[in-house]
């Protein structure tokens, strides 16, 4: 899109700038993703842009609800329930799949998630764009005019809510085999606050602490939540010193219970131009004829796990906890950025913040998928190029 700047940046592409593009992130830390990092931004245009931003607004309107916590208190009674909640999530990643509905390009959105995701790599990845590509600077990936080191403000407030950094730990499980590790490697650098696994925490009373460096103990007075409960469940290997339903003395930036409450579990309330039919298996009448149609999900699975594309009446039959999924219409991806070799397509995350105190959600930046496969995800796109994660660029 925008085809001027595609053609411009396609003239300009070679394999050897991708390998530099590459360096260039891996330079920072010795470590370049597992994940694959796609060749190209995607140019956003204004028009798109603003359904981008209307659609979130929608988004946000129904999260906003004074009866949200009500409508979605039984996504926790499905899961671990977290005690000391706070009144609204610390944070939004809102996910659109580029698609077309009656010859126009629209986005709708394919998932919600009160949940971190690379904040601080996305942010990074723009300046590596721009030092292979200097015209880059024509575009921005932030909304509503921020700038990168407000982008940072931001979000270092969000996640740090003016503790010292020492009493804030980034906590995830066994953070140096995470896929998304460069984030937490960017995270520590930019915001300056440690990466704690959580077999490394020491409970007394109701606090927490870890040891630094030195050795020293160090008080927990706010946690940067990167676990999935999905994972914490499946590794009983783990010796943990405390657990998530212990009463604790701790705030938390992304507190866990926000990730069941805005989740793919909100998706059948939401009804309009940029929603897809979704209807919780549970509530299913009957089984439509044309499941080629649909997509079967579980409603708190991550990174596409357990979803069924080609989905089976027998699917739907053997699932025996059917409140835990949903059955979704499937969306047309428009194949929309011109690559040296087809077209591709496209989904596009939009990350927003909800700073303590703030009336609602700032949306800050965004993060771009490609995709040749069938869905967005490595398992569609294995041994292609031009896919992978991105960044989306806006005009200025």
């Amino acid at each position: 899109m925008i085809s001027k700047y595609r053609e411009l940046f396609n003239a300009q592409f070679t394999d050897q700038k991708y390998q530099d593009f590459k360096s260039d992130i891996s330079s920072d830390f010795n470590y370049l993703p597992t994940f694959r990092v796609a060749e190209t931004p995607f140019f956003i245009p204004k028009t798109l842009k603003a359904q981008l931003i209307d659609g979130c607004s929608e988004v946000i309107s129904f999260i906003k609800q004074k009866n949200f916590k009500i409508l979605t208190d039984k996504s926790l009674e499905l899961n671990h329930k977290v005690p000391n909640e706070d009144e609204h999530t610390t944070f939004l990643a809102v996910d659109f799949g580029i698609c077309e509905e009656n010859g126009e390009v629209v986005p709708k959105l394919i998932e919600v998630q009160g949940f971190p995701s690379l904040y601080n790599y996305q942010a990074n990845l723009y300046e590596k764009f721009k030092n292979q590509y200097p015209f880059l600077e024509e575009f921005t990936p932030f909304f509503d005019g921020i700038e990168s080191q407000r982008y940072q403000d931001i979000l270092e407030e969000a996640i740090c809510n003016y503790h010292p950094k020492e009493n804030v730990i980034l906590l995830e499980i066994e953070p140096e085999k995470q896929n998304t590790k460069i984030d937490f490697y960017y995270c520590n650098r930019d915001i300056g606050i440690p990466i704690v696994c959580v077999t490394e925490l020491i409970k007394r009373a109701k606090q927490l602490f870890y040891k630094n460096e030195k050795g020293d103990e160090i008080l927990v007075k706010r946690i940067y939540n990167r676990v999935i409960f999905d994972e914490l469940d499946l590794r009983t290997d783990l010796k943990l010193n405390f657990h998530f339903s212990d009463d604790l003395d701790v705030e938390w930036a992304g507190h866990p219970n926000w990730f069941f409450r805005i989740s793919k579990f909100i998706l059948p309330h939401l009804k309009g131009k940029y929603f897809i039919e979704t209807t919780l298996l549970s509530e299913l009448k009957e089984i439509p004829e044309d499941l080629e149609n649909y997509v079967l999900k579980p409603l708190f699975s991550f990174s596409g796990t357990g979803v069924i594309f080609h989905v089976k009446k027998e699917d739907i039959e053997s699932v025996v906890e059917k409140e835990l999924y949903i059955l979704q219409k499937k969306v047309n991806y428009k194949p929309i950025v011109q690559s040296p070799d087809g077209k591709v397509k496209a989904e596009v995350r939009v990350l927003c913040v909800w700073k303590k105190g703030d009336e609602a959600p700032t949306l800050l930046c965004n993060l771009v998928r490609l995709s040749r496969g069938e869905m967005i995800g490595v398992k569609f796109n294995k041994d292609k190029d031009w896919v992978g994660g991105t960044l989306g660029l806006f005009e200025r």
